[in-house]
């Protein structure tokens, strides 16, 4: 059991899906923090193409 446990610590193969999906919760909060301030300016874009499209369609 106590070289089992040894064994585990020691492995080193699941290390890097950990590191990739820190550093993909890492990326999520700077992207929710930044994309806020982005949010009129899409909000604008997305109602301009939807009124061209709109246009386009009559």
């Amino acid at each position: 059991m106590l070289n089992t446990l040894k064994n585990f610590v020691r492995e080193e193969e699941g290390q890097d899906l950990v590191e990739y999906a820190l550093l993909l919760a890492l990326i999520t909060l700077a992207v929710a923090a930044v994309l806020p301030g982005f949010a009129d300016t899409l909000n604008d874009v997305w109602t301009a193409v939807g009124a061209k499209l709109n246009t386009a369609g009559s």
